[in-house]
């Protein structure tokens, strides 16, 4: 099993140095839930709620953004030019040292 290191910060502020397995298909929504990080996820992963909305602050390849991707951004609050969803960016090898921050709730 590989894992890699991802900074999480929270909504205060405090950033989580997390091991983050890159053998289970997980995605950063999944991760922040398993370490008990307050994002919501109500739409189960599927681009339809943007509640597991986060910020990018580390310079990584990540997967090209979807259409229901981008359509839910466009009607969340707090968007940034570095917002994704962390359920469609699945944890990979490439994502080592992945600097990212919980957006704020609406």
């Amino acid at each position: 099993m590989s894992d890699i290191n991802i900074k999480i910060t929270d909504r205060e502020g405090v950033v989580h140095d997390v091991q983050a397995p890159t053998d289970m298909g997980m995605n950063l929504m999944e991760l922040c839930k398993a370490y008990e990080l307050p994002v919501e996820g109500t739409c189960g992963g599927m681009a339809m709620c943007a509640s597991c909305q986060i910020y990018v602050h580390s310079d990584h390849p990540l997967p090209e953004m979807t259409d229901d991707e981008d359509l839910m951004l466009a009607e969340a609050f707090h968007v940034k030019d570095n917002s994704r969803l962390g359920c469609q960016i699945q944890i990979t090898e490439a994502l080592e040292g992945l600097e990212i921050e919980i957006a704020p709730e609406v």
